[in-house]
């Protein structure tokens, strides 16, 4: 099983984002899953990786050439696809993927979100999307989903798309809810 992972190129102001990507990456390490990635060693990026293979864990980035020479690549992952764009990269990081987690960052992060909620909106996939919100970071997102709903423009159905998660134990139940594989190895994480 691999989860493909959203986040920023940077670490962000606070602490806590790159202490929760730490742990997220140890946790997935240790239930055997998977993660791809955008390929880069910075930011919160870098962080989920190094930390996922400190603990054994299995990372896959996916990188297009162009930012190759902007974000290092991360040299020591199991494996690095270098892709001619970004279309391409967000394709990769979706086959590869039996579900998505976009953590807190920038308008890369939200890109990549949107577009596989949408592919999920749309019918292309029934894999769970979620928003992992550390320390309240996608609030104001979550509030914007409510007034989507209010206002008419998403209906119910493709407004229980989004899955929040505020802890890793959520991400687990969200995950074990969706799939019977990783009910056995969210227990191994407890």
């Amino acid at each position: 099983m691999n989860i493909s992972i959203y986040c920023g190129s940077q670490t962000g102001k606070n602490p806590v984002y790159i202490e929760k990507a730490k742990e997220l990456g140890e946790q997935l390490a240790k239930a055997e899953i998977g993660i791809v990635y955008g390929g880069s060693n910075i930011g919160l990026m870098g962080a989920i990786a190094d930390q996922a293979l400190l603990h054994g864990g299995r990372v896959i980035g996916i990188m297009p050439e162009h930012l190759q020479k902007r974000e290092v690549a991360h040299l020591h992952l199991t494996e690095i696809y270098i892709v001619d764009s970004m279309h391409t990269r967000k394709a990769k990081m979706a086959d590869l993927a039996d579900a998505y987690i976009a953590l807190p960052g920038g308008c890369g992060t939200l890109d990549e979100y949107f577009e596989i909620f949408t592919w999920a909106q749309i019918g292309l996939h029934t894999k769970p999307v979620i928003l992992y919100n550390i320390n309240g970071f996608y609030d104001a997102l979550i509030l914007h989903f409510e007034k989507m709903l209010d206002d008419g423009f998403i209906r119910e159905e493709q407004r229980s798309i989004l899955q929040v998660a505020t802890s890793v134990d959520d991400i687990f139940n969200i995950l074990s809810a969706n799939h019977d594989e990783i009910i056995k190895v969210a227990n191994l994480t407890k």
